[in-house]
């Protein structure tokens, strides 16, 4: 079995959950983060929480280009991580079930209040009845794990909060943290 520990950033009004970014870890150490090209920008650009805490720690133009970027853009656009939802989709469903989709994978989601992000990963393929063959229509709660455990102290994150991939690692972190106190 393969774990694998996410987080996604999204703007929600309460009727709609709209995908920002995705970041993966997997119990093996590989990673995956994207931007979601095709969010509502204009909508996000009118929302101060997610101006203030979540599109600073999107990826930044570099060298010349950003001379030469709208001031318009938010977060840099041509940056490799950044894709269209459909090519979210794919990548994020090839990084979870490998190359061929078809076969099932024997997989456990983890997110650290996991709720909104289950239902922003399940929308990237669609209704729920349309995830790909192997992905669990439910993602494990890391809070309930917490909870199950005792509410021991977990590891602080220093750093990225509320970036998808620092988020993903901190949710790896202390489900590794509670795997050590089981087999304390």
């Amino acid at each position: 079995m393969t774990r694998y520990f996410y987080d996604t950033e999204f703007l929600e009004d309460g009727r709609t959950i709209d995908l920002i970014s995705i970041g993966i870890v997997a119990d093996d150490g590989r990673e995956l983060y994207l931007v979601n090209r095709d969010a509502p920008w204009r909508r996000i650009r009118k929302h101060p929480w997610l101006m203030a805490n979540v599109v600073p720690g999107l990826p930044k133009p570099h060298g010349d280009w950003i001379l030469h970027m709208p001031k318009r853009w938010l977060f840099d656009f041509n940056h490799p991580a950044v894709r269209s939802r459909e090519a979210i989709a794919n990548r994020v469903a090839a990084f979870l079930l490998g190359n061929d989709l078809e076969t099932y994978t024997d997989l456990e989601l983890w997110a650290d209040y996991g709720a909104y992000d289950h239902v922003a990963l399940c929308q990237l393929f669609g209704p729920m009845i349309a995830l790909p063959p192997g992905v669990p229509m439910f993602t494990n709660d890391l809070q309930q794990a917490i909870r199950a455990a005792g509410s021991p102290p977990m590891p602080q994150q220093d750093a990225g909060l509320h970036n998808a991939l620092a988020d993903a690692r901190h949710v790896k972190a202390c489900f590794d943290a509670l795997a050590a106190r089981e087999d304390a």
